[in-house]
């Protein structure tokens, strides 16, 4: 299982960015696919999540409104983030979750139900 996360890079305040993340050795039915970000100083956060199966999606409220997860392809997962602000600013990764589903009791992200894990891809938001 790998993942290949790609698109970062610098935008000013209220620009959009799109993040792809690629993965071989399984299929999108059977994983979860989270997008996590570690910004400096700040803990690990999960911003979300597209469940494995029907494709549900989870947001966390931060990001809400504003960011889209989806799946573009068939080992191919796009994070669509519009109205971007200053403390988007983070290195974000992508993680897998076998046969993780997301459902409305689905509230948080844990990053330890993910087992594989890309590279991180580094988003700049300036002011």
């Amino acid at each position: 299982v790998q993942l290949q996360a790609s698109g970062g890079g610098l935008v000013q305040s209220g620009g959009s960015l799109k993040l792809s993340c690629t993965a071989s050795g399984f299929t999108l039915d059977s994983h979860a696919i989270g997008w996590f970000r570690r910004a400096p100083g700040k803990e690990r956060e999960g911003v979300s999540c597209i469940s494995a199966g029907d494709g549900s999606t989870y947001y966390a409220d931060s990001v809400k409104g504003r960011f889209t997860a989806s799946r573009d392809a068939k080992n191919t997962v796009s994070l669509q983030m519009n109205s971007l602000k200053p403390e988007d600013t983070a290195v974000y990764y992508c993680a897998a979750a076998e046969m993780l589903f997301v459902d409305t009791d689905y509230t948080m992200m844990n990053p330890d139900d993910f087992q594989s894990w890309g590279q991180g891809t580094l988003v700049t938001v300036s002011s």
